[in-house]
């Protein structure tokens, strides 16, 4: 499979002191929707700026649609959302879309028909001609999507789309990107709602403090926590441990932890289970959600301490500044 976005080694430092990345090398696939997660001051929108080439990288090698990072010809290419968008308050939301459209180089009869067809999708067809200064957030943003999807491109870089965005707004936009990766499309989102994106995503990475702790499908982030939960009468039994697993005291029933994914695994300890005449409540298979994903990935493993926001200042621990 091709790739839309290939980046190896960028670094970012703001007034040599504030390492905002240290060597991020990520591949995002053409036609995927690929989710970058971190907590504030990551790195993340930093690594997006420099993909618009609005940040100039200290470092960087790699490609943006076949092109060389920082290189101006593909944005005609790419549609752009980021956090926190304004549009002029006296312009209609539909003057705002085609003045978007008109920039990427699109003739004015095609972005008011794109317009239109977006705002429409998106939810704003009966606000299109009103000014934006009457516009709550969640319809700023809303906007701001149909403005980045104007152009028709091969990519869109999506910051946080859906913040603002009520319940069945969120439903909307998250069935409108996974119609986009149905056509083609590449999208590449920042959000800190970790349930959005594992309903959408199809792989992801975590930056933290400017590093890319881990990338990959969920699956694949995920293999090493995969278990069996037996859920079972009676007192814990003595044979747990030499079965591979261990038991917790779950109420007054017993909870059987089974490492593993292959329902082999926890064959032997249902068997077991049963030659001794116990009840078997339940037999569940678990695996980490993106939110335990996360939490691993910022946790630091010997302190149990979560990494603390901000680029790093130096080569010391994190401090305060940086971007998102």
């Amino acid at each position: 499979m091709s790739l839309a976005i290939d980046l190896h080694d960028v670094r970012k430092v703001f007034g040599r002191k504030v390492h905002a990345l240290r060597g991020v090398t990520m591949q995002v696939h053409r036609g995927e929707i690929f989710g970058l997660l971190g907590p504030n001051g990551a790195g993340k929108s930093t690594l997006v700026k420099i993909m618009m080439t609005v940040v100039r990288p200290t470092r960087a090698r790699g490609t943006v649609l076949e092109a060389p990072v920082g290189q101006k010809a593909t944005l005609a290419r790419i549609g752009y959302l980021p956090e926190h968008h304004r549009f002029p308050r006296y312009l209609t939301g539909r003057q705002a879309v085609e003045f978007i459209g008109g920039m990427t180089g699109m003739d004015r009869s095609a972005c008011r028909r794109r317009g239109g067809e977006l705002l429409e999708i998106v939810g704003m067809s009966e606000w299109a001609d009103r000014p934006i200064g009457d516009y709550s957030k969640g319809m700023m943003q809303r906007t701001g999507l149909a403005s980045a999807l104007v152009n028709e491109p091969d990519l869109v870089l999506l910051d946080e789309p859906t913040d603002g965005v009520d319940p069945v707004g969120r439903r909307e936009i998250r069935d409108l990107l996974l119609a986009l990766r149905e056509k083609g499309m590449t999208v590449f989102l920042n959000s800190h709602l970790l349930s959005e994106l594992e309903m959408v995503c199809d792989r992801v990475a975590i930056l933290v403090q400017g590093e890319v702790a881990s990338q990959g499908t969920i699956d694949q982030l995920t293999a090493d926590s995969r278990r069996y939960e037996v859920l079972l009468d009676g007192p814990v039994p003595d044979w747990i441990d030499g079965l591979g697993g261990h038991a917790v005291v779950a109420g007054e029933r017993i909870k059987l932890i089974v490492p593993g994914s292959d329902p082999e695994v926890v064959q032997p300890v249902i068997d077991r289970a049963r030659s001794e005449g116990r009840v078997i409540r339940s037999v569940t298979p678990v695996r980490e959600s993106l939110e335990d994903l996360f939490m691993r990935a910022v946790r630091d493993p010997t302190t149990g301490k979560v990494a603390a926001p901000g680029a790093r200042i130096g080569g010391g621990k994190a401090g305060k500044g940086g971007s998102k």
